[in-house]
């Protein structure tokens, strides 16, 4: 059995969710998968992966579970205690191999009782698939790679440059995941705690793995993904004013708590034009997800100027297809000039010398109506409805694709 825990999951879908359950639990939604790496056959393992989402729905929290979603500051009481009667509902996700090798997995349902399929549903194709095609992972070669990256991580002058595991979608497997995790605790150091050299700070910040965080002691790490700002598309008063809806929503429900927005749902001038004085001050700062990342974050402290706000009070968060080498440069340029942190995803959990696959699940439609994310990175962008995508440009001004 693949996944274990429904709380095998990022913190963020929890986050998410209680936003859905106080603010839009009428939502109905609609999520599809998409394999971004060609020539991938996944249609010969689709019997597997059902069965492993059989075995995912057969699952609910645990009172210990319960009990440390609770201990939260920003989880509220009604949350938990709704979680405790939850369960995932095998009737509204659907798995068909096509014959063309690729498969296809819809999920249809209320968002609230949807949200939580995603990242486990992500997990289970990754590790159905590498334990078919490598039945006798080279973990050798895998440890080899993870103690290049804690050594360059551990070189001289990098002793506050922190980093976070975002790797659970991605990994290879639960238990690599588990023992990548227990390396870097012993190895790096937490931030709560020094590090294996004498004196020297934890640089593992933390999670997003919320079982992860639960078992090890870590902090666990996120606050919103796309899905909720594609979502506000259709549940907005209006189109033009959804990203603000999104926010504003955002900060209703955790007053000041969870304070980084997330980017590129709408590409970045869009984002700047609608994070004004006042989100630049009530939020703590933004994520990176898409396009160049050197250029993001001067044009984000270039924003949080203009606006009159110090930037070193501010935090950029940086989860783009980083690797350590990636995340070393981003630290020299911007260290000093704002708080950083950087969400390590693929690259930690899922590099053992095979080609790693490069898999989504998006949110489509919400309420019957198409929803859709412009990315800066235009092979990230995901909406069957050309019509929609268009009109979506024109409404933020947002020029199409080259």
């Amino acid at each position: 059995m693949i996944i274990t825990s429904l709380l095998d999951t990022d913190l963020y879908k929890f986050t998410m969710m209680q936003a859905v359950l106080h603010q839009f639990p009428g939502a109905q939604v609609e999520y599809r998968f998409k394999c971004r790496t060609p020539g991938v056959d996944l249609a010969a393992h689709a019997s597997d992966i059902r069965e492993e989402i059989g075995l995912l729905c057969s699952l609910h929290f645990q009172d210990s579970e319960l009990a440390y979603l609770r201990s939260m500051r920003f989880i509220k009481s009604d949350f938990v205690d709704f979680l405790g009667l939850f369960k995932l509902n095998e009737k509204y996700i659907t798995v068909t191999a096509k014959p063309s090798g690729e498969i296809e997995i819809v999920i249809i349902g209320p968002w609230l009782h949807t949200i939580l399929f995603e990242i486990p549903v992500l997990a289970i194709v990754n590790e159905v698939y590498f334990r078919n095609t490598q039945p006798a992972p080279d973990f050798l070669e895998g440890r080899k790679r993870l103690d290049v990256k804690i050594s360059q991580l551990r070189c001289e002058g990098l002793s506050d440059l922190k980093i976070a595991d975002y790797g659970t979608r991605r990994r290879f497997s639960r238990a690599w995941h588990d023992e990548v995790l227990r390396v870097l605790v012993a190895r790096l150091g937490t931030v709560q705690s020094p590090g294996k050299n004498a004196g020297a700070p934890g640089q593992l910040a933390g999670t997003s793995n919320t079982l992860a965080a639960m078992r090890l002691g870590l902090t666990p790490l996120g606050t919103m993904a796309h899905e909720y700002l594609q979502a506000t598309q259709a549940l907005g008063p209006r189109l033009r004013d959804s990203q603000i809806f999104a926010f504003e929503s955002w900060a209703r429900e955790y007053r000041g708590d969870l304070g980084i927005a997330l980017s590129d749902v709408y590409g970045m001038s869009a984002f700047l034009r609608d994070f004004d004085l006042f989100f630049c001050k009530l939020f703590d700062g933004a994520r990176h997800d898409s396009g160049d990342p050197f250029n993001w974050g001067e044009r984000m402290l270039a924003h949080y100027t203009r606006n009159r706000v110090d930037p070193r009070t501010k935090t950029l968060i940086f989860s783009d297809s980083l690797t350590v080498p990636r995340t070393i440069e981003l630290y020299q340029q911007f260290k000093g000039r704002c708080q950083l942190a950087f969400g390590i995803g693929t690259n930690l959990t899922n590099d053992l010398g095979y080609e790693p696959l490069q898999i989504v699940i998006k949110m489509v439609q919400c309420n019957g109506q198409p929803v859709a994310k412009l990315s800066d990175t235009p092979s990230k962008s995901m909406c069957e409805d050309e019509k929609y995508l268009a009109y979506l440009r024109q409404v933020f001004d947002i020029a199409p694709p080259t």
